[in-house]
């Protein structure tokens, strides 16, 4: 599977599969134009992370070939991991 990864300053997120790539970075860039704004993302483990972009922030994308990970469905609703999964 593809995994792409975002580094946003010092923090490495790994972005959960189906999200529209391009339409976050456009979303970022949107934010900064505007002087800074939250935006939100979905990583592996459907967790729904959001991060303030503005125009002193950071931001790289990489892509890479994975093994399957079956906690990356994408789905945000069903979070995978917490403090209250069994």
């Amino acid at each position: 599977m593809i995994r792409t990864q975002m580094a946003v300053n010092d923090a490495v997120f790994e972005l959960a599969q189906g999200q529209d790539i391009e339409a976050l970075k456009k979303r970022i860039e949107d934010a900064v134009g505007h002087g800074g704004r939250f935006e939100s993302f979905v990583v592996v483990g459907n967790r729904e992370v959001s991060v303030l972009f503005s125009p002193h922030t950071s931001v790289a994308f990489s892509v890479e070939t994975v093994s399957y990970d079956e906690r990356d469905d994408g789905d945000p609703d069903v979070p995978y991991g917490g403090f209250f999964d069994e």
